[in-house]
């Protein structure tokens, strides 16, 4: 599946309290999980973890380091039918990006295949994807290609451990060993994962987050010695005048001309996910990586890196308005992507969504794979879409959704408008439950939920006009997904197990 329309982010705030010369963190307010980045020449390309969501690994860039734009993704499948149906929360994890010479390189692991590596000759792709290793619990690779040209990769165990090191072969695609613990101390670094190996002035570096996603730190380990021992300090630890919670897990680059570096790293902010944030850094006298302030607590707000080309200006663009041939960049699908559950060309300018079957659970959501879906894309926003249904069942429904572990949706089903919840986590039976309802008579409706609250609620409403939208149940409360933060979207379904001729057109899908 090709791709081409760019999903632009920036801080929605960047160009503004801050002024023309500074940025305001975060620097992308979207779920881009455990980024890492690299730059080449005056470009920076940055990969974050997908999870259980196709296409997977988005691949960024950016010209500054505080605006970006989504260029591509890694790859559009797994191989793996357990991807064929959601498999919430397994996926990639924690990727890492690297170029040598003229390739480029991905390295991730999933929980449950083992270890992967893609290759492409372009950052934004195709990519070439190939697994390495067939194994269990393994985490969070990085390459590393030293000064005698030999080749590593440094690697955690499952929910954080020691730190291995691997040899690898001179192509980078193969494991040469099982692996050495070079380094674990669970009392001074505890979950220690997510590390990204680096050589300055004879000195190894692995940088890595420790402590736990929502209140840790991030740790840099240093060696004479690439298979130590290794000695830790803290870079950036939580806290300060900022507030900024868990700031860990992400990528350390300097500027083109060499004079400033900069350390990329996410937030852990509940319904958001693990938003973006950028770090002032610095090398200390004695060798030693520092980010943040004097302190090395984060800020919130800093000079911009002096770039030439300044600030792009780049706005949100999470609308979609599903005139191209194919999909814009920030739709991803709860399982690995089905043809037949779609098209763009049925109906030129709307994306045709056909109505799936989604026996289990009575038409749960949490077990559908063609949910449509993109992260929340800001604090408070508001998307709505126009539809018409075509549902030729009774069961069948299509609508707006609110997706997380407990999820909300506004949707036609039957003659009916309803807002309904669901819960989809493993820890709670599934128990649909219909909050509101109108009449709804066939003609083509506008859908709209309202993320409101910081986004721990969204409020629904319909229209048939475009202009005056009527509210419909009570606010609804929102929730993370599984290692992800919420997202928004629209589907079609239908809970009967018999093939249906149901589907909906979407004329546009709009964020403002």
């Amino acid at each position: 599946m090709t791709r081409l329309i760019p999903f632009i982010l920036c801080a929605l705030c960047a160009s503004g309290a801050g002024g023309a010369e500074t940025y305001t963190n975060p620097i992308i307010h979207a779920d881009y999980s455990d980024p890492d980045a690299v730059r080449d020449g005056d470009d920076y390309w940055m990969v974050a973890s997908s999870f259980s969501a196709f296409p997977g690994i988005p691949v960024l860039h950016s010209r500054n380091l505080t605006d970006w734009e989504l260029a591509g993704h890694v790859y559009d499948r797994l191989p793996s039918g357990r991807y064929d149906l959601p498999a919430h929360g397994e996926g990639a994890w924690a990727p890492s990006i690297r170029k040598y010479g003229d390739t480029w390189y991905v390295y991730f692991c999933t929980p449950s295949e083992g270890l992967f590596a893609a290759t492409a000759t372009h950052p934004a792709g195709p990519w070439t994807l190939r697994q390495m290793a067939e194994t269990a619990k393994w985490e969070d690779p990085c390459p590393f290609l030293d000064d005698d040209g030999r080749r590593y990769l440094v690697r955690s165990a499952h929910r954080g451990g020691p730190m291995i090191l691997h040899r690898l072969s001179d192509d980078g695609l193969a494991l040469l060993d099982d692996g050495v613990t070079v380094y674990c101390d669970t009392v001074a670094n505890p979950t220690l994962e997510g590390p990204k190996m680096m050589k300055r002035d004879g000195w190894y570096y692995i940088l890595a987050p420790a402590g736990g996603v929502r209140d840790g730190w991030q740790t840099v380990l240093r060696s004479r010695s690439i298979y130590g021992p290794y000695e830790s300090r803290v870079m950036l630890r939580p806290g300060g005048d900022s507030g900024i919670n868990g700031p860990h897990q992400g990528a350390l680059v300097d500027t083109p001309d060499g004079s400033e570096w900069w350390f990329i790293h996410f937030q852990q902010k509940g319904v958001h996910g693990r938003i973006v944030h950028l770090q002032p850094a610095r090398w200390t006298t004695d060798g030693w990586p520092e980010a943040g302030d004097a302190d090395r607590y984060p800020v919130a707000s800093a000079p911009r890196p002096r770039i030439a080309g300044g600030h792009q200006r780049l706005t949100p663009a999470a609308s979609d308005e599903f005139d191209a041939p194919c999909l814009g960049l920030q739709w991803q699908w709860q399982a690995h992507e089905r043809p037949e559950s779609y098209t763009l060309s049925e109906r030129p300018g709307h994306i045709r969504l056909r109505a799936l079957s989604c026996p289990t659970e009575q038409g749960n959501l949490w077990y559908a794979p063609n949910l449509l879906l993109q992260k929340f894309p800001a604090g408070t926003f508001t998307a709505t879409t126009l539809m018409r249904p075509a549902l030729a069942d009774s069961l069948a429904t299509a609508g707006l959704v609110t997706m997380g572990n407990q999820y909300s949706f506004i949707a036609v089903r039957g003659d009916s408008i309803a807002v309904v919840t669901g819960r989809g986590d493993r820890r709670f039976p599934v128990r649909l439950r219909t909050l509101a309802a109108a009449p709804y008579d066939g003609r083509d409706i506008y859908l709209r939920a309202e993320i409101t609250d910081g986004g721990d609620s969204v409020r629904y409403s319909y229209s048939h006009d475009g202009h005056v939208f009527t509210p419909l149940g009570p606010d609804c409360p929102t929730a993370p997904g599984t290692w992800i933060g919420a997202k928004t979207g629209i589907f079609c379904i239908t809970p009967s197990a018999l093939h249906s001729a149901s589907h909906a057109d979407f004329d546009w899908f709009r964020i403002h």
